[in-house]
């Protein structure tokens, strides 16, 4: 299904009132206070369907939508259908600001979803705080943010490395080679990995950083091979992680000697390079497409159903998913009148979800989610075998490498 820059209805109650004649838009003037109104829920989906980061991003999309649809399908929150405008940033930063502030300001929408890489993150958030809207944000990011104005459903860094450097350190050694995409994320990621390896007596044989889009490793594979180090560290995105991939392969790397462990590698990138370029790497995240619950059963079954039996889930898919059902969990509490920014973000606070990783809870204090960590290793068929799964959920500390600083519900506090 190709959508393209318009608002649509979906979902069967939708197909005939929402796209012949629409429902009436009654919006009050002042956008700051935009609220549902004619019987639908106007929201904005803001995900790169083309441009270097689009090869995870329009998965993103995908899974937002299907989750409109079957909301829609089962009627809607409270008898409204969810009316999505969705646009394409085409993975540039200043146009998911241009278009973040079209569908906050022009569109009306009472929140937006979107974004993968935390440089477009941050080019949306000045517009969401300036207009007191919502932006609902599925990444794990590198935490460092406390806005009233973000729901983060993604993992941050002590989510994903508090288990998983020490099992590293543990399984293959100390020597850490740390590869990232030269923005804020593998940046701060690399400094929390810095901080636990520090307390465990690691050290880091060389620290790059590569462009977004990057696709030539040669100079980093020979740095590599001339430090030896025990781990290579991955924070790289998009696209350039199918090409880091593959030229490791091709320079002949052996994983089970001097293996990748990335936050940032799921399902998708490993069908774009082909489980032989992937085999014998690690990620730690909350979600992995073969985890064991009814609910993700439920998922996957439905996501190929609707997209293709070819498509996979994955860690950020995932909290597109579920994030969607925190909303409509929101909106459910709160009259029509209250269905604005400010009504859904109070709403919002506390919610609990059985998501396909485990139930999960939006914390009320720093609006960031506690999740499930794992450890899994991708096998040459293109999918994960899990190694270890957390016992418990884990509070997300956005501020876990700045232990001065602490998110609360009226802003940032420094210790």
């Amino acid at each position: 299904m190709a959508i393209r820059r318009r608002s649509f209805l979906t979902g069967t109650a939708a197909l005939g009132a929402g796209l012949l004649g629409g429902f009436p838009h009654i919006w009050i003037k002042d956008y700051s206070l935009a609220r549902a109104a004619g019987g639908e829920i106007k929201v904005g989906v803001l995900f790169s369907l083309t441009g270097t980061t689009a090869i995870i991003e329009e998965s993103l999309n995908k899974a937002t939508i299907m989750a409109i649809e079957e909301i829609n399908a089962a009627g809607g929150i409270n008898g409204m259908q969810i009316n999505a405008v969705v646009e394409d940033p085409a993975s540039d930063p200043a146009t998911f600001a241009e278009k973040a502030r079209k569908l906050v300001v022009g569109d009306k929408c009472v929140s937006v979803f979107g974004s993968y890489t935390s440089a477009s993150r941050k080019a949306v958030l000045p517009v969401v705080e300036k207009r007191n809207n919502l932006y609902f944000y599925p990444t794990l990011y590198e935490g460092r943010e406390c806005s009233k104005n973000v729901i983060y459903t993604g993992a941050v860094p002590n989510q994903q490395q508090d288990e998983f450097v020490p099992w590293l350190v543990e399984k293959f050694g100390k020597k850490f080679f740390l590869i990232g995409s030269n923005y804020i994320y593998p940046k701060e990621e690399n400094n929390y990995c810095k901080k636990l390896l520090e307390k465990l007596g690691g050290e880091v044989v060389n620290e790059e950083y590569v462009p977004l889009g990057h696709s030539e490793f040669s100079s980093v594979i020979n740095k590599i091979k001339s430090t030896a180090p025990n781990v290579i560290f991955s924070t790289v995105v998009g696209d350039s992680v199918v090409a880091l991939h593959r030229q490791y392969r091709a320079a002949g790397l052996d994983p089970a000697k001097m293996p990748m462990a990335s936050l940032t590698t799921s399902e998708n990138e490993v069908a774009a390079m082909g489980g032989d370029a992937a085999a014998g790497h690690f990620t730690s995240a909350p979600y992995f497409m073969v985890h064991k619950s009814p609910e993700n059963e439920k998922f996957v079954a439905a996501y190929k159903k609707r997209w293709g039996d070819d498509k996979v889930t994955h860690f950020v898919s995932e909290a597109c998913y579920f994030q969607m059902y925190l909303f409509k969990q929101a909106v459910e509490k709160l009259a029509q009148s209250d269905i604005t920014p400010d009504g859904i973000r109070e709403a919002i606070k506390g919610q609990e979800y059985v998501a396909p990783q485990g139930k999960i809870h939006l914390d009320k204090e720093n609006l960031h989610t506690w999740l499930w960590p794992k450890i899994a290793v991708a096998k040459s068929d293109g999918q994960f075998e899990v190694l270890k799964d957390s016992a418990e959920w884990k509070a997300p500390d956005p501020y876990a490498a700045y232990p001065n600083q602490k998110c609360t519900e009226t802003g940032l506090k420094e210790a």
